[in-house]
């Protein structure tokens, strides 16, 4: 099948072009993100694949179905960059990759926490230019601190299982139960009590209209002041002026992300000569309790092979009218 795929890098050709060895599909990449102002490049495709940052609304869906889009292949686990419902009606059916490697990004999450706390970041430039004071790199000890998972899919799961192997009460919050939380010795909690005693709050479920801004003034105001918070899920789910508000009263004692709602104009790409217009997002950066990665969480070679494999395993199956187990119904609520 031809497949347009936007929103590429080197490392995207590298590992796609190396799982199509099985597949023989003809593969076009493009740099662009993929929006209705970037939509005729993919017009005649019958696959069009996608990553996070690429918005495949009614408009473009309609454009793209016009002239001839039979599947949108989404690179990765979330899917609110798509208008499922748009896309049912055009009868376009939307895949994805739902477990690629949920470790990668559990990991990841724990080495924000870490750096976070104990400021290696900090350290590591210090060091380097001959300074060895300690001051202001006081952190605290994880173990005996209450620790709170939103969201208990498998890479919340996960988080939970490290936090608990340091020493952590964690406590856990999603809408549907899992059995998974008991395994790994967390307790389920509702919503409001797992802001009143956490010492740290780490989001892991997707990115819904119910959790949109989940973390905000409100729910700020019952953590307890010096909370740390991370987010390697989606950045919508925080309300980034709430929470420079609840750093500059010290309510939010720390911040550690990977996700950023305003994050597509600027992650992915390298913008160091360039002045960045984005003034929340600098504010953020002058926070010195605050670390940010550029949407890394997921970046590990077995990610990035599994990703490759399992999408254009997908394109395949409805290629030849499989019944594709990735297929993203339009009612589908997601989990992480």
């Amino acid at each position: 099948m031809r497949v347009a795929i936007f929103s590429t890098k080197k490392y995207d050709r590298d590992f796609l072009s190396a799982a199509n060895d099985s597949h023989e599909h003809s593969l076009e990449f493009f740099e662009a993100r993929l929006t209705k102002v970037s939509a005729p490049l993919a017009r005649g495709f019958p696959a069009v694949c996608i990553f996070v940052n690429d918005v495949m609304d009614e408009a473009t869906l309609t454009d793209l179905a016009q002239h001839g889009l039979q599947v949108v292949a989404l690179r990765c686990a979330g899917f609110n960059n798509v208008d499922l419902s748009a896309a049912a009606q055009l009868g376009i059916q939307v895949v994805r990759v739902p477990a690629y490697s949920p470790h990668a990004v559990a990991e990841h999450t724990i080495a924000l926490l870490l750096a976070l706390n104990r400021r290696i970041h900090r350290a590591f430039s210090r060091v380097r230019e001959g300074n060895f004071s300690l001051d202001g790199l006081m952190g605290f000890d994880l173990h005996g601190k209450t620790a709170g998972v939103i969201g208990t899919g498998r890479i919340g799961i996960l988080v939970a299982q490290i936090l608990k192997g340091f020493g952590c009460d964690v406590l856990t919050f999603d809408l549907r139960e899992n059995p998974d939380v008991a395994r790994v010795g967390a307790h389920p909690v509702p919503l409001k009590e797992l802001f009143e005693r956490s010492d740290l709050i780490s989001l892991h479920c997707p990115l819904t209209p119910e959790t949109h801004h989940l973390i905000n003034a409100e729910s700020i105001s019952q953590m307890k002041p010096g909370v740390v918070i991370l987010n390697t899920s989606r950045g919508g789910i925080v309300d980034t002026d709430a929470v420079i508000g609840g750093l500059k009263s010290g309510q939010i004692g720390g911040l550690a992300i990977d996700v950023y709602e305003e994050e597509a104009d600027l992650f992915f790409e390298d913008l160091s000569s360039q002045v960045i217009h984005d003034d929340v997002f600098a504010r953020l950066l002058t926070f010195p309790n605050v670390l940010v990665t550029g949407h890394q969480a997921f970046f590990t070679r077995e990610a990035m092979e599994q990703i490759a494999a399992t999408t254009l395993s997908n394109i395949a199956e409805v290629e030849s009218g499989i019944e594709c187990r990735n297929s993203v119904p339009s009612t589908l609520v997601q989990r992480t």
